[in-house]
């Protein structure tokens, strides 16, 4: 082979070689199914009172996503709250990967950064799965809601005193925040539809949302609270691991602080339950131990 030659396919031999050996091309591994039960403390509310029920959900069955939680955001003093929860929910996802949990990191519009990663193509590959409805890519508040929600975020819900520019691509976040390691089986992936396709997949029905913000994409997204809610999955916010785009200038004149806590108690009375985190970084003594080839035929049967 001519020397110019040789050059000029050397770059797109080595492009792949590393894909190969990264895993890219070719079938991808998908998470172990593995034995354990979660034991969640859910709480609920209904005409102002609260209740609290036990949830048992099979590992195997179980995604976290983790919406939105961004290196960067317009509003500082949301991306400096972001910054602070974000170890905490690394450890928290940490602890439910190593248990069998599947971990879907959802950072909306950053896609591009992960293109051609392996936790990218994963969410990609999984076939087209028929949905009870169409998908929407924003499932936002009907009238109703409008009217009955407990803060007013019609202005962005801001907090600081110095507002950025909200209008609009390019956005200023180009990935998810750096504290939170994507590792192993994780899926990535902002696409309502594709997490529906990777769920369905899986054998996943049971979804614990953490991540930003309560009152905005929580619920909106296309993977969020609302729609997967309505597709039919059991679906829980972990409510010490969220936090809300509030401004205490606004209705109802509280703290940020409060305001999140009014947003969550709006999702526990019209949309689902929240958890605490620690619930899931450990399962029921004993639910992880091997199990008999008869009980696993019986299970799948």
């Amino acid at each position: 082979m001519r020397r110019r030659s040789f050059l000029m396919v050397m770059p797109a031999a080595l492009a792949t070689v590393q894909k190969v050996a990264s895993g890219v091309e070719g079938e991808l591994p998908n998470r172990p199914r593995v034995p354990g039960t979660l034991e969640l403390h859910a709480r609920r509310r209904q005409a102002g009172r609260l209740s609290e029920s036990v949830l048992r959900w099979e590992v195997a069955q179980t995604a976290v996503i983790i919406c939105d939680m961004w290196n960067t955001h317009t509003c500082a003093s949301s991306a400096q709250r972001v910054a602070a929860m974000a170890p905490r929910m690394n450890a928290v996802v940490t602890s439910a990967r190593s248990l069998g949990v599947m971990i879907i990191h959802a950072p909306s519009d950053t896609m591009k950064f992960y293109e051609g990663t392996p936790q990218r193509l994963r969410m990609q590959r999984a076939p087209m799965a028929a949905s009870p409805f169409p998908i929407a890519t924003r499932c936002g508040r009907d009238a109703e809601e409008e009217r009955e929600f407990p803060i007013d975020d019609s202005a962005g819900g801001c907090d600081d005193p110095v507002v950025k520019p909200d209008t609009g691509p390019p956005w200023p976040w180009t990935r998810e925040n750096a504290a939170i390691d994507i590792a192993g089986f994780d899926g990535v992936s902002d696409n309502g539809q594709e997490i529906y396709n990777f769920c369905r997949q899986e054998g996943i029905v049971n979804i614990a949302l953490m991540g930003v913000h309560a009152n905005i994409c929580i619920l909106n997204r296309s993977f969020g609270a609302r729609q997967m809610t309505r597709l039919g999955f059991h679906v829980a916010v972990v409510r010490d691991l969220v936090d809300s785009m509030y401004d205490p200038r606004t209705r109802p004149f509280v703290s940020h602080t409060r305001g999140t806590e009014l947003v969550i108690e709006h999702i526990e009375t019209k949309w689902c339950p929240t958890i605490l985190s620690s619930d899931l970084t450990h399962v029921i003594p004993g639910s992880d131990n091997p199990r008999s080839v008869s009980q696993t035929t019986r299970r799948r049967g």
